[in-house]
């Protein structure tokens, strides 16, 4: 929990330090066909987004999509992890009595509601979790032309060469997998890749 709330403490500064660059119109380039006008590129909001966060980092993977699509100036609906029950609940409790309920709203549930909220229509969808709901949210999201960010895990592999130093090696590889949210992280080490002769000298 203590990385989680370092790392979204940071996001919120980040936010609130460039908010106001991001949102000042940017000057663009014209033709000489166009003279004498000028353009320039406004940053708008796209209006009401959907975020379906993971358990893995209840709070992180929850919160900052919705803080940079608040920044944005759009409104937000939350969809928490069923598989993290006690996390969405606090997060349903304290956005609710701490945050303006027209700028968001937490949706708890499971596949149920989920497939719920898939149906209606988005101005955008951030789904974070794995590869096969991935897909049925990009399915949902197609029959409206909403866009979507999908931030899905996968296998990581670590690869390690014969010319390494073992301890340091082992030390990286066991920090890697275990030192960050006890191995949970989507980036944690999977699996080894190395040469036939090496292996039975790691493992």
């Amino acid at each position: 929990v203590v990385y989680e709330i370092g790392m979204f403490k940071n996001s919120c500064e980040l936010v609130l330090r460039e908010l106001k660059q991001w949102m000042t119109p940017e000057k663009a380039k014209t033709s000489i066909t166009t003279f004498p006008s000028s353009a320039e590129i406004i940053p708008e909001p796209l209006g009401v987004v959907l975020v379906i966060s993971a358990w893995n980092y209840p709070f992180l993977l929850s919160l900052d999509p919705v803080v940079g699509a608040i920044a944005a100036g759009n409104a937000v609906v939350l969809k928490p992890s069923e598989i993290a029950p006690a996390s969405s609940s606090l997060l349903a409790k304290l956005l609710g009595e701490y945050l303006d309920n027209s700028s968001i709203r937490v949706v708890e549930g499971a596949v149920d509601e989920t497939t719920a909220l898939l149906q209606q229509k988005w101005d955008k969808i951030f789904y974070t979790g794995n590869g096969k709901v991935g897909r049925i949210v990009m399915a949902a999201a197609a029959k409206h032309l909403t866009p979507v960010v999908l931030e899905l895990g996968g296998k990581s592999p670590t690869v390690v060469d014969s010319n390494v130093n073992l301890e340091v090696a082992a030390r990286r590889i066991i920090s890697g997998k275990w030192g960050c949210n006890n191995g949970q992280a989507c980036i944690s080490p999977d699996y080894l890749i190395t040469t036939k002769e090496f292996a039975p000298k790691l493992v």
